[in-house]
């Protein structure tokens, strides 16, 4: 054990080196508006060159550190937590693949080193979903990597166009349009789609928690969902070329989507996964709305802690004896007060609660939101969103700490040294990382100028959260849950099923009337018997041919006998 302990303490440390020099480089490169392209060619035959491109700003830099700095904490933290495990090691050869995959899709201007990255991230995650080998696992992992293969298609598709230009460095084709270029965007936001779980590809997004708490901890927050939003970060000057509102408007139903399921779930880590997808949806939305520096601010300090609200889920579904349902927990501030500090503020700035790290990301995203004239049914969608995030983040508090049922509060509860220290430095950087990125990246300070009332929407909003967070919490909520909430809001408006049961229960009943028609059928009758039946039909007459032939050769030659004998 030592050994194991002394091979991710290297790893951790490693990590997280890096991740600081990367974040430091960043935030170089972002005060002297630096950048380098760096093409790099391997093989030259005639005019073809194979070449691999890298593309290094402060986007490239700053993600990456933040990647290296989340992967180390998951790392350090999954010792503990994957300590009884036989194939721990497996796990962290998968974890270091997934963070290689990452930082391939991170520094490619190329839609050919994008691919390598963004397949590998797919198969990457599939090896992870199905790493607790049951039908559930499967299950997820199957729905996980067949969604994901239609984003790769995608990709594909626009390699396939962008043989048109010559090139597949997309950053040279940014600047200009033409029909081909139509083409292409279609193409990537249709990845962008899949791969941050936008409506309609929502269900996996769930089903993918089937993997080991670590690793959702870190494709949650900073790798495979967030990979999306970041292709369209950098493909966004062609957004301008086109309407963007059908795109804001399926982000913007993902976040009242998902924002409305979390408050029906019971599943703790489904929650956390449905926040996700809710803060996906914004930085779609703000994205598609012209904003690709505010959805970047808000991808980094959405990683710091949704990282860190998993860790704590984690840490608490690894005391409760691996049971993820919310209903069996209450007094967790009790029995395990350090974690539930963390997940606290980790809460509070999800929420967008004043002064935390969530909070300037948030209320500007909010505020750039009210100032574009948008329809007033956006701004109210909006709006309730925010109160959403609010409510079931607050459900969420009112089950683990303050009530409950307390199923579980004669165990022996142990706070782990190495999962609190990743669990508090995550903590630091989801108090203070907003404000430091807000200073930073923002050279020339925003000036919004509105009314009162609009100015205090969003506090307004945080605040009538709580409100719904407690009245979805009590107990007379149960027949609404029933007939209305558990069976449509619950089940993310449906997606799941026709992800699953819709698409295979016609599909499997189409292939057995095909099978039983066509295949055992006509198909087997007219392919498989039919030139049997032929062949023996004309060997049959070919046969009556012959005997009635050599019958008349026999009495022609008795009758030419006769005759030669008188």
């Amino acid at each position: 054990m030592f050994a194991y302990l002394h091979l991710y303490s290297m790893i951790f440390g490693l990590l997280f080196i890096f991740g600081v020099l990367m974040g430091f480089l960043g935030l170089c490169f972002l005060m002297f508006d630096y950048m380098i392209f760096m093409d790099w060619e391997i093989l030259t035959i005639n005019p073809f060159s194979i070449s691999m491109s890298v593309i290094m700003d402060y986007m490239s830099f700053m993600f990456m550190g933040f990647v290296l700095l989340i992967s180390s904490m998951v790392v350090l933290y999954s010792y503990t937590y994957m300590y009884d495990d036989m194939y721990k090691n497996r796990l962290l050869i998968l974890v270091l693949m997934f963070i290689l995959s990452m930082m391939f899709m991170i520094i490619s201007p190329n839609m050919i080193s994008i691919l390598l990255g963004w397949d590998g991230l797919g198969l990457v995650s599939y090896a992870l979903v199905i790493y607790f080998q049951n039908y559930n696992s499967y299950n997820s992992g199957m729905l996980t990597v067949m969604t994901n293969r239609i984003g790769d298609v995608a990709i594909l598709m626009c390699i396939a166009w962008m043989m048109n230009f010559g090139s597949w460095n997309y950053i040279y084709y940014l600047g200009f349009y033409d029909i081909y270029m139509n083409n292409i965007i279609i193409f990537s936001i249709l990845a962008a789609f899949t791969k941050s779980a936008q409506i309609p590809f929502s269900s996996w997004l769930p089903a993918a928690m089937a993997a080991p708490t670590p690793v959702s901890a870190l494709v949650h927050s900073s790798t495979l969902v967030t990979a999306g939003v970041y292709l369209m970060i950098r493909f966004s000057p062609m957004l301008y070329n086109i309407d963007c509102t059908f795109f804001v408007i399926l982000s913007m139903m993902t976040m009242l989507m998902s924002g409305l399921g979390a408050n029906f779930e019971f599943d703790l880590k489904k929650i956390i996964a449905l926040s996700t997808l809710s803060q996906l949806g914004l930085m779609m939305m703000i994205l598609f709305l012209g904003f690709p520096k505010l959805a970047f601010f808000h991808l980094l300090t959405h990683a710091f802690f949704k990282a860190l609200l998993f860790m704590c889920a984690g840490m608490i579904i690894h005391v409760m004896n691996n049971s993820q349902d919310i209903r069996e927990m209450g007094y967790v501030i009790n029995m395990m007060p350090h974690t539930s500090s963390c997940f606290v503020i980790s809460s509070f700035s999800l929420s967008g609660l004043p002064f935390l790290s969530g909070f300037y990301s948030k209320d500007l995203i909010l505020e750039v939101f009210s100032m574009n004239n948008m329809n007033f049914i956006y701004y109210f969608i909006f709006m309730i969103s925010v109160m959403f995030t609010m409510s079931y983040s607050f459900r969420l508090m009112n089950y683990l700490m303050f009530m409950g049922s307390g199923n579980y509060v004669f165990q022996s509860y142990y706070e782990d040294k190495k999962m609190m220290f990743s669990m508090m430095l995550l903590t630091f950087f989801s108090v203070f990382l907003g404000v430091i990125l807000m200073w930073l990246m923002f050279k020339t300070p925003f000036f919004i100028f509105m009314s009162f009332y609009m100015k205090f929407m969003p506090l307004f909003s945080v605040f009538l959260g709580l409100f719904f967070g407690y009245l979805f919490f009590k107990k007379n909520m149960n027949n609404f849950n029933m007939f209305f909430g558990l069976y449509f809001m619950g089940s993310m408006w449906f997606m799941p099923i026709f992800s699953t049961h819709g698409l295979y229960k016609y599909f499997l009943y189409t292939s057995y009337s095909y099978s039983k028609l066509i295949d055992m059928g006509w198909g087997e009758y007219i392919f498989s018997k039919s030139h049997v039946k032929y062949m023996y039909i004309i060997s049959k007459i070919n046969y009556i041919f012959e005997e009635n032939n050599i019958k008349l050769f026999m009495i022609s030659f008795v009758f030419f006998m006769i005759m030669m004998m008188m």
